[in-house]
């Protein structure tokens, strides 16, 4: 998709091009446009289902996923992300009702925990890593049978764990809902809990980002 950036860009390019000799203004006129749409930054992306990807397939129903993790609430909170970058993206169309679908994509929570990554010289705690594990699956619904398959999908995300390790002028920190005052006001304990939460969101934003981008490249 074109932005106010990209055309005002073109613009510029076009303007340059005018300078050059006739017969070599057409060729840089279409290189400089190739280029600025691979390398600018404007934001544009080629997007699309790849050569893998069933011709057919065209709806999908997502399942509710299965949760083997010990964090309560963990595949709800999965299963509508996916959704919601389904609806997002629009390759795919999502159905409510399985007997509409062409597929059907289904997964397994299989854990979501955090270990420590980093410690102190009197051994507190600075930094956590949450890590997300699930098996999924996209089946075609008549005949069923296995289009892809995605066994022990892991991301991570990291956390601090205490207040003197949060960098509060760090991008990272800015990207986050808390600000200073926050942070000098919690307990580390409660600073934790709040930063595991927004680790938990983040990950599973990515885990739907990454899993649709999967899905349709069938890798």
């Amino acid at each position: 998709m074109k932005d106010v950036s990209f055309e005002s860009r073109v613009s510029s390019c076009e303007l340059e091009a005018r300078k050059l000799k006739p017969e070599i203004r057409n060729c840089i006129r279409g290189l400089g446009l190739f280029f600025l749409l691979v390398v600018s930054g404007c934001g544009y992306q080629f997007s699309g289902k790849g050569e893998a990807f069933p011709k057919d397939v065209r709806t999908v129903f997502v399942e509710p996923f299965t949760n083997k993790s010990r964090d309560v609430g963990i595949e709800f909170e999965i299963t509508s992300a996916i959704k919601s970058e389904l609806r997002r993206r629009g390759q795919l169309q999502l159905v409510d009702r399985v007997e509409e679908a062409d597929a059907v994509l289904s997964g397994v929570v299989r854990s979501l925990a955090s270990q420590v990554v980093a410690v102190n010289r009197r051994d507190e705690v600075l930094q956590y890593q949450l890590a997300l594990a699930a098996d999924v699956s996209f089946r075609r619904r008549n005949p069923d049978t296995i289009l892809w398959r995605s066994q022990g999908s892991s991301l991570t995300e990291l956390y601090s764990g205490s207040r003197g390790a949060v960098v509060t002028t760090s991008s990272d920190f800015k990207t986050k809902n808390l600000n200073v005052a926050d942070v000098s006001q919690f307990t580390d304990i409660q600073l934790t809990e709040t930063l595991s939460r927004e680790a938990k969101e983040r990950l599973v934003e990515r885990f739907a980002r990454e899993l649709h981008q999967r899905l349709l490249e069938m890798f």
